[in-house]
């Protein structure tokens, strides 16, 4: 199991042939770990905690950022020592050997092309909230909502999808500055929100603090752990920082803690305007986020209620008298997660060719277009699945999916942590994780306690997922490995890297 290992000074060589240019400091990773976590989870699963944990909701943001900081002190001591792409899928590969290293890939896939199906499917509420509030046009809900949730297809979030596809196969490249001024768009959005929202708090609309108890508070922070995904994203650019022994810690940490004080605040902002207690059923009983029977209970309140709403920051504004500027945050919404999209999906392409040119997935999956220099065909199947699971599934069910691989991805970084500090305790450090053995424990706690506080469906689908990746390494990437059949030097030449698309500030 932990027989194959591929060397480290191996994987450093390879940032050493690649010598990619080393411009980004610590404010450039501060921002785009910000651009990275700030997105669909504040914007649209809002409403998925509060029907979860009512105004508890803040308690689960601060479970999930816990946990997430970690994690993070975990990541940055990886990322620092071993400044190469390919974050978890690379430290696992490197220090608990090629099993571990192609499951944390197969769960990877699930963090990827699941999260940019769920970004689809927030960005397509918000899209139709804006057009039904600025032209006044009722759009059919069985057109823009999936068959779990009272409707029949999502076709805003199918074409989103496949638009996003076609510009990563002509390999677009994003600018710096288009970056940063949608970082700086979503940012002015949520200000806004808060400076708005905060002056006209009523302190009864936080009682009951937790109607459905801390269980119901331990299933809000899984579900919003979704909303804090984005930050490990630095650490894919460590290749491309300069001092990274230094600035990748800091970018890492930094950014968490912007976006958890954002995060507290906005969440304040709605349970104290609107309230945020959940929608029951007709016999009281507690319906699930995402659900046709949810669905049928919002109409029965004529949908008045945060829960039911599908871009609920513009609609809390909207109820609290800024429609105008409720129209701004919607604006906001539907120019800046697009990128997320792509980042994701660039994300998911990324993995899926670096394991292909590992010889774990067939090399067909790493073909290069000649014209673009983009891998188009991973690229194409990637958009086929995301369209598919944005059109017909619920956005809390999918940040749920998508969770469950990330958790498992941060769980075997924090292991690795530590393992390494046993296996190569001589190696030089720059960030040393703090009380590693302390720290990394927890981190791999709070994951698995996020993980079980997820629904049982999703732990079911990603067992089973889990499966079909171990049938499909023994059956097919065992015998095909590089390493396996000691082409280690060989493929260290990454001269046939292709030339993929600049990745733009994302934000889950």
């Amino acid at each position: 199991m932990f027989g194959r290992v591929k060397p480290l000074d191996a994987i450093l060589a390879t940032a050493e042939k690649k010598s990619l240019h080393r411009s980004l400091g610590a404010f450039q990773l501060t921002m785009l770990g910000v651009g990275a976590v700030i997105g669909t989870g504040i914007f649209v699963l809002t409403a998925e905690a509060a029907q979860k944990a009512g105004p508890g909701m803040m308690l689960s943001f601060i479970i999930a950022g816990f946990v997430c900081a970690v994690a993070a002190l975990c990541y940055a001591e990886m990322s620092s020592m071993v400044p190469v792409s390919g974050s978890a899928y690379t430290y696992s590969y490197a220090v608990m050997g090629e099993l571990v290293a192609w499951m944390v890939g197969w769960a990877l896939i699930l963090e990827y092309a699941i999260a940019a199906g769920a970004v689809s499917v927030g960005w397509s509420g918000y899209m139709i909230g804006f057009v039904q509030n600025t032209f006044h046009i009722t759009v059919p809900l069985e057109l823009v909502r999936g068959p779990f949730d009272g409707g029949v297809i999502n076709l805003p979030a199918m074409l989103i999808a496949a638009i996003i596809t076609g510009l990563l196969v002509l390999g677009t490249k994003e600018s710096a500055t288009v970056n940063a001024v949608l970082v700086a768009i979503k940012i002015v959005a949520l200000s806004m929100f808060i400076a708005l929202t905060l002056p006209v708090i009523k302190s009864g609309n936080f009682t009951p603090f937790a109607p459905l108890g801390f269980t119901g508070i331990s299933g809000a922070a899984a579900s919003i752990f979704f909303a804090y995904v984005g930050f490990d994203a630095v650490s894919t650019a460590a290749e491309e920082t300069k001092d990274p022994q230094r600035n990748m810690p800091i970018g890492l940490i930094g950014s968490l803690a912007i976006c958890t004080i954002f995060y507290m605040l906005v969440a304040g902002g709605v349970i104290g305007t609107v309230g945020a207690q959940p929608v029951y059923g007709a016999h009281g009983e507690v319906l699930s986020p995402g659900t046709s029977a949810l669905s049928d209970a919002c109409k029965a309140v004529n949908e008045n209620a945060v829960v039911c709403s599908k871009e609920a920051l513009a609609w809390t504004l909207r109820q609290v008298g800024h429609p105008f500027v409720g129209w701004l945050v919607g604006a906001a919404a539907i120019l800046a997660l697009p990128s997320v999209i792509l980042m994701m999906m660039f994300g998911q392409t990324r993995v899926f060719f670096v394991m292909s040119r590992d010889g774990l997935l067939p090399e067909f999956f790493s073909k290069v277009h000649p014209k673009f220099h983009t891998p188009h065909v991973i690229t194409i199947m990637t958009g086929v699945f995301v369209a598919l699971f944005a059109a017909f599934f619920p956005v809390g069910l999918l940040a749920d999916v998508s969770n469950s691989g990330t958790l498992f991805a941060f769980g075997a970084v924090s292991v690795a942590v530590m393992v390494l500090r046993r296996t190569d305790p001589n190696r030089h450090r720059p960030f040393r994780t703090p009380g590693v053995n302390i720290v990394a424990p927890i981190s791999i706690a709070g994951c698995i306690y996020l993980f079980i506080s997820l629904s049982k469906a999703t732990i079911s689908l990603f067992l089973g997922w889990g499966l079909v990746g171990l049938f499909v390494y023994y059956f097919y990437s065992r015998s095909r490995s590089h390493v396996g059949r000691g082409l280690v030097e060989v493929h260290e030449d990454d001269d046939d890297t292709p030339d993929l698309p600049v990745p733009p500030l994302p934000g889950v």
